[in-house]
Formats: structure tokens, sequence, C-alpha cells
């Protein structure tokens, strides 16, 4: 009954044209609408916050949720963190689809990125190289990086499936201790980036992004074989 009363809210919410932060109607009406009861309605909406697709208010009402990509990143970080620790290459899974995204995007961008977005990529390089002067370049610059490469293709949802990637691999490698990567490196991998971008050549940013990727590569197969049982 609940995952029936699920169907029939979100489909309210497609008939009506709803968007994140409009409200819902109450459980009364929805009670009355759906011809459940107040139990099957409070499971469903349960089940629907818990994927953002709505938001409970308490004492405030119900409403369309933000929609957002959080629990497929709470999925992926639990099932990469539970296979890692049973000796699977989950991170190495991960890396994998972030290094398909994005060196098959970046060729498409270079050349045509817009000149307020070079600026900010430039800017990102120069935070980068001050933190890693004092030691560690932050995930927070890193993040910012990444998502500024792709933002002139206009695509949201492309942006959001980045990003939710790029999260669940750095909150896995957190959560598990793994080691950073050099920060002079990290910061040289994204010059050559940018550089690239500078020069309008496709194929020399594609080169550089898998670059970028196969030094994190590195530092995850020198990590795995320090943990070995016999790494001495």
């Amino acid at each position: 009954m609940s995952e029936e009363v699920q169907g029939q809210i979100k489909k309210l919410i497609l008939s009506r044209r709803l968007a994140p932060g409009d409200p819902l109607p109450t459980e009364s009406e929805m009670m009355s609408l759906f011809g459940v009861s107040r139990n099957s309605v409070r499971e469903a909406l349960k089940a629907l916050q818990a994927v953002s697709i709505v938001d409970i208010r308490h004492g405030f009402g119900t409403y369309v949720g933000s929609l957002s990509l959080d629990s497929f990143v709470e999925g992926m970080v639990f099932r990469a963190a539970v296979r890692h620790r049973r000796g699977e290459a989950s991170l190495d899974e991960l890396l994998e689809v972030r290094e398909a995204l994005e060196a098959g995007l970046i060729g498409s961008v270079a050349g045509k990125l817009p000149p307020d977005d070079l600026a900010a990529l430039r800017d990102l390089v120069r935070t980068m190289e001050r933190e890693a002067a004092a030691g560690r370049v932050t995930a927070a610059t890193d993040r910012a990086f990444h998502l500024a490469l792709y933002r002139s293709l206009g695509n949201h949802l492309l942006s959001e499936v980045l990003d939710a990637f790029w999260a669940a691999f750095h909150r896995v490698r957190e959560e598990l201790k793994e080691d950073a990567q050099d920060p002079r490196v990290i910061c040289s991998r994204h010059q050559d980036i940018v550089a690239a971008l500078e020069s309008t050549d496709g194929p020399r940013a594609t080169a550089a992004m898998h670059h970028h990727f196969a030094g994190i590569r590195q530092v995850l197969s020198d990590s795995a074989r320090t943990s070995a049982p016999d790494a001495t």
C-alpha cells in the first residue's frame, strides 16, 4: 500500500506541475484523494522524504523536496565502503566512472569555454597553489574546479551526476582514510588541464584529464599495496 501511495503522490506532483518547495496537500487531503489510511500516507511520505522527493516540515506542512541526488550518493558511498572492506575494487570502479564522464566531456568544452569560466578555473588553480604551499589542497577547491569545468554546457543533470560521483569518491576515501595525493602533483595536473583549455586544444585537454586520473589511480594502487596484510 505504501508503494502504491508513493506512486500516487509522484503522479500528483507531475500532474500539478509542482516544483521543489511547492506545498503538497495535507495528510487529510491525501487520505481523501487516494482513499487510504493516515498511516499509509505517512509511510509513503517518509519513504519519499528519504529520496528527497518530499520535504516534511513538522508544524508547517509537506512540500515538494529538493529532488537532489543526495540519497544516490549515500547509497554509492556505503556500497563502495562495504565492497572495499571485502577487498573489492570499489574505489577503482568509482574512479573509472568519473574518468569516463570527465575525459569524455572535456574535449567538447575546449575552445568553447566562456572567458568568465576560464578565469574562474585560473583562480581555483591559484587557490590550489596557495593551499599546496600550506600542505594540503582542500576538497572544496577540487570540487569547485571540476564543477566549473562543465558549467558552460548548461546541463543541470550532468552537473549533478558529475558532482554526485565526485562526492561519493571523496567521501569513501575520507571514511576509509585513504592516503591523499601529493598536493604539488594535484596542482600540476590541474594546471595542465587549464593550459590545455587555454590553448583550445581538445585532444590535449582529454590527455590532461586522463593524466590527472592516472595520478589518482596510482595513489590508490600504492595505498592498496601498503595496506596489504603481507606489506612490510
